[in-house]
């Protein structure tokens, strides 16, 4: 495998998070990526950030762990409300009680920062008692350095088209929960986006994969994130930690695309 580098971007206005990006890229792609990047970070549905930050490591080959992507299915729902019930049976499907679900849904909707604001990265949350396990409530844990394959990406960007999802909102969360969901203790993510203009999120685990809800927020609504459901008894919540935000996955292996199908709820 030829050598890799970790490129991550952030963008921030005012100190408030607004966007990030996760590349892993070969040596003669680092000066594209960062270019393309930094011009990303510049302008966001949710203002212009005023601070750019950019970071670029080599990875060490014998660190990498490879992945498939999940198999993505889209649940059509009629508006937010069927798709919050719809995405609550699919973590309660997945093994989370429904009151703890239901508690990290309450905490998205309403801003999961402390003082309502949009957290950093993600809620943590141990699936027996609802405790949120990370530590500072503000950032959250940040899932870095995580790319697919650049010869699976034609492949994936066709089967996106065919069901009308070739957007970089799906392809970038398809490749994190293809990280997420090989991380060890993981039983759950609940994810919809912080973007005012995207209403759209989803609920993955490792034995459904990635089931997505074209409604889980009111269009122009800012808040939005993660969560992500762990077996705190059974697991090294540190070790966890570290996986999802210091080792490098490739995701060399496609996943299935499955056609829409319309929510039944009862």
């Amino acid at each position: 495998m030829a050598p890799l580098y970790s490129v991550r971007m952030r963008a921030s206005r005012r100190g408030e998070h607004m966007s990030g990006a996760e590349r892993l890229v070969r040596q003669e792609d680092v000066e594209t990526v960062c270019l393309e990047l930094l011009r990303r970070g510049r302008r966001h549905s949710r203002g212009t950030a005023d601070a750019l930050r950019l970071a670029v490591d080599l990875v060490e080959e014998a660190e990498i762990v490879t992945t498939a992507l999940p198999d993505l299915l889209t649940w059509q729902v009629a508006d937010v409300a069927a798709g919050r019930r719809a995405a609550l049976c699919r973590l309660v499907a997945a093994g989370v009680p429904e009151a703890v679900a239901g508690a990290a849904m309450a905490a998205l909707a309403k801003g999961a920062a402390p003082g309502g604001g949009v957290m950093r990265g993600a809620m943590l949350v141990d699936v027996h008692s609802g405790e949120r396990l990370e530590a500072d409530q503000a950032r959250g844990v940040r899932v870095s350095r995580m790319d697919l394959l650049p010869e699976l990406e034609a492949e994936l960007q066709q089967q996106l088209a065919a069901c009308g999802l070739n957007n970089r909102h799906v392809r970038e969360a398809l490749v994190l929960a293809a990280k997420v969901l090989s991380a060890p203790g993981l039983v759950a993510e609940l994810c919809w986006s912080d973007d005012p203009d995207y209403t759209a999120g989803y609920v993955a685990a490792p034995g459904f994969g990635y089931q997505r809800f074209p409604r889980l927020k009111p269009a122009g609504d800012r808040r939005g994130g993660r969560a992500f459901f762990v077996d705190g008894r059974r697991t090294d919540v540190e070790a966890l930690i570290r996986y999802l935000e210091r080792t490098p996955v490739l995701v060399t292996r496609p996943g299935r695309v499955l056609p829409a199908r319309p929510w039944q709820e009862g």
